[in-house]
């Protein structure tokens, strides 16, 4: 049986090794925007796995450790000021730490000051049409 565990271990962390090795992530950076931006793109995806497992291991743990076959009653949280705020303060707090950096990321990106080249764009508006008669 524990040979088992530590064979089923060892396949895991190699194919692990192999989606690491797989051209899945962002392509290597090339300037220091798109670093910024690389560094932006895993910090929030740590920040999101760090609160995806938080957030469901305490509601895991909630049911587990609160089931009614240990002898738990059901609580009412309808209308409690304080669950209210937390759970409308708690993202709203999350989203201010996502938004600060990519804000200045986003404005940077716009700003073309420094630009290394400078495109002309020429149009035209055509004045031909097809007739009503020539469209079937």
């Amino acid at each position: 049986m524990m040979l088992k565990k530590l064979v089923m271990g060892v396949l895991g962390m190699a194919l692990c090794g192999l989606a690491m090795a797989a051209e899945w992530n962002l392509q290597p950076a090339a300037s220091k925007l798109a670093a910024d931006i690389q560094w932006l793109h895993e910090a929030v995806m740590v920040l999101v796995l760090v609160l995806f497992v938080g957030v469901f291991g305490f509601m895991f743990w909630s049911c587990y450790a609160h089931r009614k076959s240990v002898g738990h009653k059901a609580a009412n949280f309808h209308q409690h000021f304080g669950v209210e705020i937390a759970w409308t303060a708690i993202p709203l707090i999350i989203l201010v730490i996502i938004a600060w950096p990519v804000t200045k990321t986003v404005i940077a990106q716009k700003d073309s000051s420094d630009a290394d080249i400078a495109v002309k764009v020429i149009s035209f508006v055509s004045t031909l049409s097809t007739s009503r008669e020539q469209i079937k």
